[in-house]
């Protein structure tokens, strides 16, 4: 296909919204949404909010979930702090014959430091550097961005934009919410596609399928004893702790697809007392159901039945589904891919070993595209850098990709 004179209008006015995408790039990076007591959340999912409601959408805010107290990673929620709510802004065209799912997380993994707190361009470049940046306050822009393009031109598109703010710990907090919203019927405001915006990978391609992930713990009980002067009535809980944190690492099989990371741990108090309680917390990974039943049982395995001491106790939670290469989402990427090759952009199709939202929609049966943000690198560090020229081009592929989503018989 070549762009119709109807897509040439629609992605030409992009074509002009460098410089006004760069400064609200700029804007977005500078509100802080990191772990710790100066993250600003609200501001920034105001601030979007806002944008999209000037589309006409209406706005629902659903109140989040508690994470599973057991938890290490992640901040955690003061008992006066309320849990981040999702954000669903729903816009309904009355001649659409589409609706598409849109999703994107306003959360970053940065604390706030004054040295890594804003967009840096460097002298005569197109690469910027900044907290989120790419992963994914520069996705997020490039959707709205689309969007209001598709307005401008009238295009009959249905949508609901959710922003999540706790993605990067896990979505506990949105989990349920977002799988709701996924698995509705196309009968009851249901969806034909899902489009999430993280960062595409680093030759601008996008991935199709990712493992699953979950989170787990192993505490073990001891008794606790004076190592100099009671040393044989003491049960050591982090000797108990090492054999079964030796357990579940021998459980990586990374031939079939099986990963298992152990980390971080704690036990004991001082080097003279026998400790009675030793934690470990770990991740898992699998790219099927199969391997996601086989872990979970193996690690189940790993608690003590008989209650006496030392004893074993597992958490688990698999928060994130394997998501596979469907028929579906393979033929919604070839729609993509067909739309960046009407743009002169290439879109090759790659793997990766991450987790995202993606996961957790098409685990409520909705295809979806998830890496249709902006291209960049160095994610998850204090070099995490965008190539300034991709919000543009990314705007106008998601532009193009959601008429074409629209006016599909």
């Amino acid at each position: 296909m070549s762009l119709s004179t109807t897509e040439s209008s629609l992605i030409a006015p992009l074509e002009a919204r460098q410089d006004a995408l760069t400064k609200d790039l700029s804007a977005l990076v500078a509100i802080p949404t990191g772990p710790g007591p100066t993250a600003r959340l609200h501001e920034c999912r105001h601030v979007l909010c806002e944008r999209l409601q000037r589309l006409g959408a209406s706005l629902e805010l659903i109140p989040g979930q508690p994470r599973p107290p057991w938890l290490r990673e992640g901040p955690a929620t003061p008992a006066d702090v309320a849990i981040p709510p999702l954000a669903l802004l729903r816009f309904e065209h009355p001649k659409a014959r589409a609706r598409v799912l849109l999703c994107g997380h306003i959360d970053t993994v940065f604390p706030y430091d004054p040295a890594f707190s804003s967009l840096s361009i460097g002298p005569g470049t197109t690469r910027a550097t900044g907290p989120g940046c790419s992963d994914m306050k520069g996705g997020l822009l490039v959707a709205i961005a689309a969007l209001e393009a598709l307005h401008a031109a009238g295009t009959p598109l249905s949508w609901t934009f959710a922003l999540v703010s706790d993605e990067e710990t896990g979505t506990f907090h949105a989990d349920a919410a977002l799988r709701a919203e996924a698995s509705k019927p196309r009968t009851k405001g249901g969806y034909d596609c899902g489009l999430i915006f993280e960062p595409a990978l680093p030759d601008g391609g996008l991935v199709l399928e990712r493992p699953g992930s979950g989170q787990f713990m192993i505490e073990c009980r001891g008794r606790a004893a004076h190592v100099g002067r009671d040393f044989t009535s003491g049960l050591s809980a982090v000797r108990a702790l090492a054999q079964a944190v030796s357990r579940a690492c021998d459980l990586a099989d990374p031939a079939n697809g099986r990963l298992v990371n152990v980390g971080p741990l704690e036990g004991g108090t001082a080097t003279n007392i026998i400790p009675d309680t030793a934690r470990a917390w770990g991740n898992i990974r699998y790219f099927s159901t199969h391997s996601e039943q086989h872990l979970s049982q193996e690690l189940r395995a790993l608690e003590s039945i008989s209650g006496g001491l030392p004893g074993t106790r597992v958490e688990l939670v698999l928060n994130r589904p394997a998501k596979p290469r469907t028929q579906a989402v393979e033929n919604l990427a070839i729609l993509a891919r067909d739309c960046a090759s009407d743009l002169g952009q290439q879109l090759p199709f790659g793997t990766t070993g991450g987790v995202c939202d993606g996961n957790n929609l098409q685990a409520g049966g909705l295809p979806t595209l998830d890496t249709l943000g902006v291209r960049g690198g160095g994610l998850h560090t204090t070099q995490e850098w965008i190539d300034l020229r991709s919000l543009v081009e990314r705007a106008q592929l998601n532009a193009l990709l959601l008429h074409r989503l629209a006016s599909k018989p």
